[in-house]
């Protein structure tokens, strides 16, 4: 009993904590796109609009959507499409390779967005 209590637990602080960071992304891929004057902010907080909203803001095609689906080189494209988002807010754009490392890739959105 105690184990599906532990259980119970973890899976609510889990979800709670995938609510907050999906508002936190959402939110600073919105602002990052008001800052570059991309067209469609809202499309941050809609599942794979997001996507294309960064790619967006990266000034790439949208048809690089599609590369995103290809293994070993989504990876790559994706930190193409962030390097791209630093330079794009006047930021270095080695930022973007941080993007690979966890924690960091959850405080580079957050700074691309809110810094100056």
């Amino acid at each position: 009993m105690e184990e599906q209590a532990g259980n119970a637990f973890i899976s609510c602080v889990s979800g709670i904590l995938s609510i907050v960071f999906y508002i936190y992304m959402a939110y600073s891929l919105q602002t990052i796109a008001r800052k570059t004057n991309v067209e469609n902010g809202w499309y941050a907080w809609v599942p794979f609009l997001n996507i294309y909203l960064t790619i967006k803001i990266a000034g790439q095609p949208g048809w690089w959507l599609l590369l995103l689906l290809i293994p070993v080189v989504n990876i790559v494209v994706a930190v193409y499409i962030w390097m791209r988002i630093a330079e794009a807010v006047d930021k270095p754009s080695w930022l973007g390779i941080l993007m690979l490392v966890p924690i960091a890739n959850l405080i580079v959105p957050g700074y691309l967005a809110f810094s100056d």
